[in-house]
């Protein structure tokens, strides 16, 4: 089941701080992750146009938080 929801920086600490785990999936084109100084570790690399066609590749055993900067 997919769900399409938004999440607050907010909730996403907070649900961190309790211990939930997430996998996070940075959807910026390459230009802007390559000139960018923010790169939150582990996260997946994946444009958004590719989400679909690549979904099987995504973690299914934790929440995914999609974002760009």
């Amino acid at each position: 089941m997919t769900q399409n929801l938004r999440i607050t920086l907010d909730e996403l600490r907070k649900r961190m701080g309790s211990g939930e785990q997430f996998a996070f999936i940075d959807t910026r084109n390459p230009q802007a992750w390559e000139t960018s100084d923010v790169k939150l570790p582990g996260a997946i690399r994946l444009r958004a146009e590719n989400l679909e066609q690549r979904s099987s590749e995504l973690p299914k055993d934790k929440p995914i938080v999609t974002y760009c900067t």
